[in-house]
C-alpha cells in the first residue's frame, strides 16, 4: 500500500465535508482479511463478557438515578427543581447507554437476560420501547448510511441534500426545512426523545401481542409514576417546566451522543455492494478523548470498533482500538477520528452544503 493511496483514503473518511458522497464500487478489493482481525480480537479476549464492570456500572447508574428522584422530593415545589430536572435528563441518557449495551448482548451471555435488562432500563425507567428499538438499531448496524436500508437515514429533514423525489404538498415544506437544516440541527435535537416515544408506542399498538402488552404495561407504569410524582410535588406551571427541561435535555444529550457517529459521513447508494468491514468503517466516525469522553458518550466514541464488533463489551473498546486502527489503515479503509467539537463542525458543514445544493436545485 503506497502512502499516497493510504493518505487519500484517510482523507476520504476523515475530511469529508461536502455534498452527499455516493460509493460506486461494486466489490471491495481491500487486501485486509476481516476474519484474521476477528480471530486476533477473539484471542485477545476482547469479546469476553465483563460481569464485574457491568455489575458496578448498572448498580451505580441506577443508584444515582434514584438519588436524583430523591433530590427532587427534597427540593420540592421550587424553581430550583429545574436543576434536578436537568440532572435527571442526563441520567435518563446514561440509562439509555446501558440499554444500548444490552441490546447488543454485551452485558450477559444470555439473550433473554440482556432483553430483560433492556426492558427494565428502557421501558420501565425511561419510557422507551426496547422491543421496537432493537430491530431498528440492528438494521442500522447491518447497513449503516445506506439509502433505503438504514432506518436512521432520512430521520428528520436533516438528512436531506436535495428535494429530489419529493413532490406534492410536502415538497415546499421539505425544501424549506432542508434549506435551514444546518441552523435547526441542534434545536430539533430537543424533540428526538419525543419521536422515539411516539414511534415505540405506535409499533406496540400495531403489534398487539403478548410481548407488546408487556412492553406497553411497563411504559404505562413509567408514565403514570413519572407524571404522578411531578404533579404531586410541583405546581402545574413548575411541573410543565420540569417536564420540558428534563425531557428536552434527555433528548438533546441523547441526540448529540449519537449524531457524531455517522452524520456527515459518506452515504452509500442502496444497490451498492461492498465488504462488511469497508461498509462499517467508511461510514463511521470516532470521537477522540479519554475516559471522561467514554463515560459521557457511553462508549459510542469508539464507533468504528463498535460497528466492527457490536457485541464487544463497552470497556473493551478502548483496548481494541490500536489493533483495529492498524487493520483499517493497512487495509486501505481509512480511520476517521475527530474531537467532539470537530465532529459537530463536520456535521454542520455537511448540512450547510446540502442546504446550498437544495437552494440551487
Amino acid at each position: 500500500m503506497t502512502n499516497a493511496r493510504a493518505g487519500a483514503l484517510v482523507a476520504l473518511s476523515d475530511g469529508f465535508r461536502g455534498e452527499k458522497l455516493v460509493q460506486t464500487a461494486t466489490i471491495d478489493s481491500a487486501p485486509g482479511d476481516f476474519r484474521v482481525l476477528a480471530v486476533q480480537i477473539r484471542d485477545a479476549g476482547l469479546l469476553e463478557r465483563r460481569p464485574g464492570y457491568y455489575s458496578v456500572k448498572i448498580v451505580l447508574t441506577i443508584a444515582v438515578f434514584v438519588a436524583g428522584w430523591a433530590a427532587f422530593l427534597v427540593v420540592g415545589n421550587s424553581w430550583a427543581t429545574l436543576g434536578v430536572a436537568a440532572f435527571l435528563g442526563v441520567m435518563f441518557t446514561q440509562l439509555g447507554f446501558v440499554g444500548h449495551d444490552a441490546g447488543h448482548l454485551q452485558v450477559f451471555r444470555s439473550r433473554r437476560a440482556n432483553f430483560l435488562l433492556g426492558l427494565a432500563v428502557a421501558n420501565a425507567l425511561i419510557g422507551l420501547s426496547f422491543g421496537w428499538w432493537v430491530p431498528k438499531h440492528n438494521a442500522h448496524h447491518a447497513h449503516p448510511n445506506q439509502v433505503d436500508r438504514d432506518p436512521d437515514i432520512g430521520e428528520g429533514f436533516v438528512a436531506f441534500n436535495s428535494t429530489d423525489g419529493l413532490g406534492g404538498e410536502h415538497a415546499s415544506l421539505a425544501r424549506l426545512l432542508a434549506r435551514w437544516q444546518a441552523w435547526l440541527f441542534f434545536p430539533l435535537m430537543f424533540l428526538r426523545s419525543a419521536g422515539l416515544h411516539v414511534s415505540g408506542v405506535q409499533r406496540l399498538l400495531r403489534q398487539r401481542d403478548r410481548a407488546a402488552a408487556v412492553e406497553g404495561l411497563l411504559i404505562a407504569v413509567h408514565a403514570a409514576l413519572y407524571l404522578t410524582a411531578v404533579l404531586w410535588v410541583l405546581s402545574p406551571l413548575k411541573a410543565l417546566a420540569f417536564i420540558v427541561v428534563q425531557q428536552g435535555l434527555f433528548s438533546l444529550y441523547l441526540g448529540c451522543s449519537f449524531a457524531p457517529n455517522h452524520k456527515g459521513m459518506p452515504i452509500i447508494e442502496g444497490d451498492t455492494k461492498m465488504s462488511f468491514a469497508r461498509r462499517q468503517v467508511i461510514t463511521a466516525r470516532n470521537v477522540a478523548g479519554g475516559r471522561f469522553t467514554t463515560l459521557m458518550l457511553g462508549g459510542l466514541n469508539y464507533q468504528i470498533e463498535h460497528h466492527l464488533f457490536p457485541t464487544m463489551p463497552r470497556p473493551n473498546l478502548a483496548r481494541a482500538q490500536s489493533i483495529i486502527r492498524a487493520f483499517c489503515i493497512e487495509s486501505d479503509l481509512g480511520y476517521c477520528e475527530d474531537s467532539l467539537v470537530g465532529s459537530y463542525r463536520q456535521i454542520v458543514h455537511h448540512l450547510r452544503d446540502g442546504a446550498e445544493a437544495t437552494a440551487r436545485a
